[in-house]
């Protein structure tokens, strides 16, 4: 059980993870306050590191790691699209990135309940994307 577990959890971490950073690439160039975008840079690399954590945990356990639900990828693409094309403005940005950050914490912590037999490492790289997602929030806060 734990092994399940600690696999299911570090896919959920890794999808999430996939997700972020392709939400911020998606609006980086869009991003005209330099403080916004070190602050969606500096979050996208710390979210590459623990992808590299993920990774090499998942090969640990044979596993390839999971891709963000399909569907949520493209109405996400979708809806950052539509809102940039609309209103080009960090406000815009800070308000799509907010809104993926609140999800992505909500997931996170259904998946930290859901899946309590997990090993410890695993369930604390989780706890860490929970913490850079909420920092994020935070930082973003002055651009809404």
């Amino acid at each position: 059980m734990i092994e399940q577990d600690t696999i299911k959890l570090l896919r959920e971490c890794d999808a999430g993870i996939k997700m972020g950073v392709t939400s911020i690439d998606e609006v980086l160039d869009y991003a005209h306050h330099e403080e916004l975008r070190k602050a969606l840079s500096e979050c996208k690399n710390e979210n590459e590191k623990l992808k590299e954590e993920i990774q090499s945990l998942l090969d640990q356990y044979h596993d390839e790691g999971k891709d963000p639900n399909p569907m949520a990828k493209g109405m996400s693409w979708l809806k950052t699209n539509v809102k940039l094309t609309m209103n080009e403005s960090d406000q815009t940005i800070a308000d799509l990135i907010t809104d993926g950050c609140n999800m992505g914490v909500k997931s996170l912590c259904r998946y930290l309940n859901q899946y309590k037999a997990a090993d410890e490492r695993s369930k604390n790289i989780a706890k860490q994307l929970i913490r850079l997602e909420e920092q994020l929030v935070i930082d973003l806060r002055t651009f809404l």
